[in-house]
């Protein structure tokens, strides 16, 4: 295991636009083929699950692989556990001493991998098939306009899942595979260059919506994005409710996602949408007061570097079933 401390890496530059077809496809490395990186983040407080997650990483087959293990908000002398797989030599160990966010200390995992293609998976997930890495690996390089794919997650327990892990509108059934206009940050795989071509991660957003950040200018920049239920993430069922600042932080960033992204027209008819799907689903005040004091609070912040999607790409949207206005 390698260590590093939040100032070994620097932030990598953004290559913003569309990128030439040909160069997408990521040269072969010594040894061949396309390369992995798994960034998991964690708060240093599941040892056990973490590491289940990073051997379910390490124990893919015919694939070069390396573990990117982020500890957000860990004193600097923090170790993982005393789990075996964390000595591997392909895991390497960053320290943040301050809890940046999730954007943020992926966006740090990101610069200390080396992969053509960076998995993102939660220290409370694992994946259970061997042979996902190389399903990938072979995907993205026969597939030069892949940006991304997010997985089908699964409950251990033997539960259908959640709507929400299904990132299209017709989430019915999470056994078929489509192109989507989102992913799950924690349950999907991003080619390296369409991940720099989008920016990164807003960091700024510290929780939600961070992914559809990303993949608006993913799409923008001619990449595609799939839902694909082969590959699959096992993750315990829990609600996103279950942070306190889940209701305030989903609106000011949803805001924060249309000023930074929609062209004007649609930037307000996709709040409007927004603001009367709430009101109509939450109902509760205990619900409403912290997601209305998040929306005005989108209004009142920076956003960020304001870039947005051409209408072309709001058209593609509209076709592949996600127009971007809910």
């Amino acid at each position: 295991m390698t260590s590093l401390d939040e100032d070994a890496v620097g932030p990598d530059s953004a290559r913003p636009g569309a990128v030439d077809p040909e160069e997408r496809v990521p040269a072969p490395r010594e040894g061949g083929g396309v390369t992995l990186s798994v960034v998991i983040l964690t708060m240093g407080n599941r040892p056990a699950e973490l590491a289940r997650a990073v051997r379910s990483a390490l124990d893919q087959e015919n694939v070069a692989v390396e573990v990117i293990l982020v500890g957000n908000g860990v004193p600097g002398d923090w170790t993982p556990g005393d789990d075996p797989a964390f000595e591997d030599e392909r895991v390497t160990l960053l320290r943040l001493p301050k809890n940046v966010g999730i954007p943020a200390g992926r966006n740090r995992g990101v610069e200390a991998s080396s992969g053509d293609v960076i998995l993102f998976l939660d220290d409370d997930g694992w994946y259970r098939s061997t042979r996902l890495g190389t399903y990938l690996r072979d995907r993205f390089a026969a597939e030069p306009d892949l940006g991304v794919v997010s997985f089908r997650v699964r409950d251990p327990e033997g539960g259908r899942g959640e709507r929400r892990h299904v990132p299209r509108l017709r989430a019915g059934d999470p056994e078929r595979s489509s192109a989507v206009t989102t992913f799950l940050g924690g349950a999907c795989a991003v080619r390296r260059a369409a991940f720099d071509a989008g920016g990164g991660l807003p960091e700024d957003f510290f929780y939600a919506h961070e992914e559809t950040d990303l993949a608006w200018r993913v799409l923008d920049a001619g990449y595609r994005i799939v839902y694909d239920a082969s590959a699959v993430m096992f993750h315990p069922a829990v609600l996103p409710t279950r942070h306190d600042m889940f209701y305030r932080y989903n609106a000011r960033n949803r805001v924060w996602l249309a000023r930074r992204n929609l062209p004007w027209p649609l930037a307000f008819t996709y709040l409007a949408v927004w603001v009367a799907m709430t009101v109509v689903r939450e109902r509760r005040p205990s619900a409403l007061k912290p997601w209305f004091k998040g929306f005005a609070e989108g209004w009142r912040r920076p956003a960020g570097p304001r870039r947005p999607i051409r209408w072309r790409t709001a058209w593609r949207m509209t076709l592949t079933g996600r127009p971007p206005i809910i």
